[in-house]
């Protein structure tokens, strides 16, 4: 039964194939912001947020890193705070992002919850994070736990990510880093590599079409009736 009424045929849109399957792609190397948990002089999140920037430096692509230190409590400043403009500017900048957590108290630290705070939905008309790929990760201080990763994952579709299916939980971090600061080899050390090439290429198959991925059908009703109001609006005058 295609017996639809209740949609409005102007709006609905059939999926284009053609654009899905063969979108112009540039060789722009992809850009990932790297946030992680914890303003410890030894940060295990940290740490491991280093090594994944430099893996993916190694796949060819463009990181960088938001350092939280100073960053103040959400709505404690103004969006014009130096280190909350920072923050914006990069999540608009990236094309996608890595979020490393420590787990505390069986959740992601405030830390990095305060950073995911300050990123708007929607800034200046534009959504920063909409359609841009995602990998969580978590460190653990004991036993290996998913918990924090479950909770990013759940900010991630909050936040219109694409949160790639691969993950990360490293229990027992303190015996994963060398003295210099370095992760060690290990299935661990593996798994972030696997993470990260798997990020790297879901960035690579959506960045070009990421606006077509997250097109809605009630947002282009909503659109269309906000414009039939302006126009209507304008000829009542």
């Amino acid at each position: 039964m295609l017996d639809t009424p209740q949609i409005d045929d102007d709006c609905f849109h059939a999926t284009d194939v053609e654009r899905l399957a063969d979108p112009i792609r540039t060789t722009t190397p992809p850009k990932f912001l790297i946030l992680y948990g914890s303003l410890r002089e030894r940060s295990y999140s940290r740490l491991m947020s280093e090594e994944a920037g430099r893996i993916l430096r190694r796949f060819g692509a463009e990181t960088r890193s938001f350092n939280p230190s100073g960053l103040p409590l959400p709505d404690a400043a103004g969006a014009d705070h130096p280190k909350v403009a920072e923050l914006r500017e990069l999540v608009t900048w990236c094309d996608g992002m890595v979020w490393v957590s420590p787990e505390r108290h069986g959740a992601m630290s405030s830390v990095m919850k305060a950073q995911i705070d300050w990123i708007p939905l929607s800034l200046g008309g534009v959504r920063p994070t909409q359609g841009k790929t995602l990998a969580v990760m978590q460190v653990c201080g004991g036993s290996q736990s998913f918990n924090t990763v479950n909770q990013l994952r759940i900010l991630g579709r909050w936040m219109r990510l694409l949160t790639i299916p691969n993950q990360s939980s490293v229990p027992k971090a303190f015996r994963e880093f060398d003295e210099s600061g370095r992760m060690t080899p290990s299935p661990f050390y593996d798994r972030v590599v696997d993470v990260m090439e798997e990020l790297v290429r879901f960035t690579w198959l959506t960045r070009e079409i990421r606006d077509h991925l997250v097109d809605r059908y009630s947002e282009r009703k909503e659109s269309a009736a906000e414009l039939s109001k302006r126009v209507n609006l304008k000829q009542s005058i």
